[in-house]
């Protein structure tokens, strides 16, 4: 399954696509164990797509050598009873609000997002968010999930092309892991888990209407905010992105009409026309901004080495010339040692020098600093 739908769409990825992966299916048919696979570490061969996507990114991103620099961020995100909730903030029952510009398109406010440089950074991110995700036991499944989550990778390029210019390209990777529709009558659910199953049904209800609206072409409006996982998901669904969706059903009679109603859907969604692009020099690039304050900071090291002041400290000197009579009323710091009367001028010349020097220092620490963590990431 990986190395059919889900390979060629990392590639795609790597090279500034953006792209989603998504499970769909009843309860209890598979949906968590292809995303994520066994809990089994030492048996690889049954790991799922996203353990696998991790090892491919990192393995691809280690054979480009030094002609490409990367940089890789990670967040982790729950829709449980249509509010949004951070797996990774420490309050994780903070609620989320979706917003929308220009650039990001929709994107959730206050999200946090992790630097990564190796697979066992990602796990370990990913580990993290998943102990803090709502899951149940049913009739059905011992290990429910309650909410959908989404796991997003995003991947900045940076490469120096012949002309000596440099091309930034900014992927996003989005593995999204449903929760199952369900039937009352087959899970047995009460109370929470009856109102849990309620809204999972509504939100997975709602992205069938917007698979159906795009597909029909005689909807003049697609309804991506009847909740928010096609709201959030609204790229991937017509938009800027290119999708697999993988199809999770059951060979039992039992579950014979939800078979045939989940193959359906998934009929329908191989209809969809997306619009994928590269994404090439995006504004909110982290590399150029860090590439950018390490060129500015190297700049004002240059300039006070060579004992050159910069802004207020120019504005200070210019100011105190001419509080002491101008340009000509003093002519060297000696002649001033030798009036008493300049004894205070003099100290504020020299508490001037020490602030320089001062700030000197600490330039060339946050230099060093920027430096050592943007060559960190860099690797």
């Amino acid at each position: 399954i990986y190395d059919e739908s889900a390979f060629p769409l990392i590639e795609s990825v790597l090279e500034g696509y953006n792209g989603t992966i998504f499970a769909y299916g009843q309860t209890g048919w598979g949906k968590t164990c292809t995303m994520v696979g066994s809990k089994d570490e030492a048996n690889k061969e049954m790991q799922g797509i996203i353990p696998n996507a991790f090892s491919h990114i990192f393995e691809s991103i280690s054979s480009f050598g030094k002609e490409k620099r990367f940089l890789l961020r990670c967040s982790y995100l729950e829709i449980y009873k249509e509010t949004i909730r951070d797996l990774l903030e420490y309050d994780s029952d903070k609620k989320l609000d979706l917003k929308e510009d220009a650039q990001k398109a929709v994107y959730v406010k206050g999200l946090t997002t992790v630097l990564v440089r190796s697979v066992q950074d990602i796990e370990r991110t990913m580990t993290n968010g998943t102990m803090n995700r709502h899951t149940a036991e049913t009739n059905m499944n011992k290990e429910s999930s309650r909410s959908h989550c989404v796991f997003t990778i995003y991947i900045e390029t940076a490469e120096t092309k012949q002309d000596g210019s440099e091309l930034i390209r900014a992927g996003k990777l989005n593995l999204v892991d449903l929760a199952g529709s369900e039937r009352q009558s087959k899970t047995q659910a009460e109370g929470v888990r009856l109102d849990e199953a309620s809204k999972i049904n509504l939100s997975l209800s709602a992205l069938g209407n917007v698979i159906g609206a795009l597909v029909d072409g005689k909807s003049s409006h697609v309804p991506y905010r009847d909740s928010k996982l096609t709201r959030l998901l609204q790229d991937s669904l017509g938009g800027n992105t290119k999708t697999v969706m993988i199809a999770c059903v059951s060979p039992a009679d039992y579950n014979y009409e939800e078979t045939l109603s989940t193959l359906r859907y998934a009929s329908r969604a191989k209809h969809i026309q997306n619009k994928p692009r590269i994404n090439e020099d995006p504004k909110d690039a982290l590399l150029r901004q860090y590439e950018t304050e390490i060129k500015q900071l190297r700049e004002m090291i240059s300039k006070i080495g060579k004992g050159e002041v910069l802004g207020d400290q120019m504005k200070t000197m210019e100011d105190m010339k001419k509080s002491m009579g101008g340009e000509n009323a003093v002519k060297s710091i000696e002649e001033m040692k030798q009036s008493p009367k300049s004894d205070s001028k003099l100290k504020e010349l020299e508490a001037e020098k020490a602030m320089l020097n001062e700030d000197k220092q600490k330039i060339e620490n946050e230099l060093k600093e920027r430096e050592q963590q943007f060559l960190t990431e860099k690797e």
